[in-house]
């Protein structure tokens, strides 16, 4: 299906004003916004999380919405376009792949704001374009810690989804981070190339778990779920990732990696919208805005995650706002 065809399908079948429970007095003009994603609403995470922020600045704040999923890479542009030519006020794209697109369309549509979830290109910004540090390597780099340190000493593993300089970062800051919480630890990791693909997350779990690997740490979507499944089956520990992901993998989940990516897609609409926000730049909430480690409710599986394991990552975060060891920048992508 062309991307033009997608498109009009998402148009008409995923415009979320028009659904019940959501009758309001139409205003002369209502602000309209598009959330366009490569992914599914269904991933139980990134995707997912996103979509519940644009459902909610529908309700809270009256606007106008629309969400185009599963987006391949090369009809983000048309699909985009798309979207600006009907008048849409503010286009996110959701994703590291909207970056160098967004700066190229949005000179077309100067009167129109985008967002893109994600880090700015390095050297590239226009005036309608604005981005956000999510703090993914302040996350990283303590994520490996916790993972080193509720390991069984076999060692740790990041899976990633598509193969960029973002994700080839994150793990290598989790390797790093696992290196200073237990010097000598075993830390490696795969990037699959696809946040998509469930079979592929399952897959480097076999191949990690025969290297030794007994606690794994995922950001890879659909392709994360697999890890997970497969965690489970390997009988190792994994860290999920984007929402509390236990229910996904009981025996296997220690804790999850959550994003307040709601809020954040929720306070972007609700900003342009009253036009409190930069017409361009970066934003950039601190780690603890966006972030949370939360099981069940709690910060840890404690079947999994002992209290002397509890203790040890605690003071190892201490130590770390101490200056011991030191953050690395934020947004100082490769």
């Amino acid at each position: 299906m062309s991307g033009f065809l997608s498109r009009r399908l998402f148009l008409g079948a995923s415009v979320l004003s028009g659904l019940p429970g959501v009758a309001r007095a139409a205003p002369a003009r209502v602000f309209r916004v598009a959330l366009v994603m490569t992914s599914s609403i269904a991933d139980g995470g990134w995707n997912h999380l996103a979509f519940l922020g644009l459902r909610q600045a529908r309700d809270d704040l009256g606007v106008h919405v629309a969400y185009a999923e599963n987006v391949a890479q090369a009809e983000i542009t048309e699909v985009t376009r798309g979207y600006a030519d009907d008048g849409y006020d503010l286009i996110l794209g959701h994703g590291f792949q909207f970056g160098s697109a967004f700066i190229e369309i949005c000179q077309e549509y100067p009167h129109q704001q985008f967002f893109v979830t994600s880090y700015a290109p390095a050297g590239e910004a226009a005036a309608n374009v604005r981005f956000i540090d999510l703090a993914y390597y302040d996350l990283a780099f303590d994520t490996g810690a916790l993972a080193a340190l509720i390991s069984a000493g076999g060692g740790v593993a990041f899976i990633g989804g598509q193969d960029n300089p973002a994700q080839k970062r994150v793990m290598q800051t989790f390797q790093d981070g696992a290196r200073a919480a237990r010097p000598g630890m075993l830390a490696t990791g795969i990037i699959t190339g696809d946040y998509n693909n469930a079979s592929r997350g399952r897959e480097a779990v076999e191949s990690l778990v025969a290297k030794g690997v007994d606690v794994i740490w995922h950001t890879s979507d659909v392709t994360g779920l697999g890890v997970l499944q497969g965690a489970q089956v390997a009988g190792i520990k994994a860290i999920g990732c984007y929402t509390d992901q236990s229910s996904m993998a009981p025996a296997a989940v220690a804790t999850s990696t959550v994003l307040q990516l709601a809020w954040m897609v929720h306070t972007v609409i609700a900003d342009t919208l009253a036009q409190a926000a930069p017409t361009g730049g970066e934003w950039k909430p601190a780690l603890e805005q966006l972030w949370a480690y939360d099981w069940k409710g709690q910060m840890f599986n404690p079947a999994l995650v002992s209290a002397p394991m509890q203790t040890g990552f605690a003071t190892f975060r201490h130590d770390e706002h101490a200056g011991l060891y030191p953050r690395p920048a934020q947004g100082d992508t490769p």
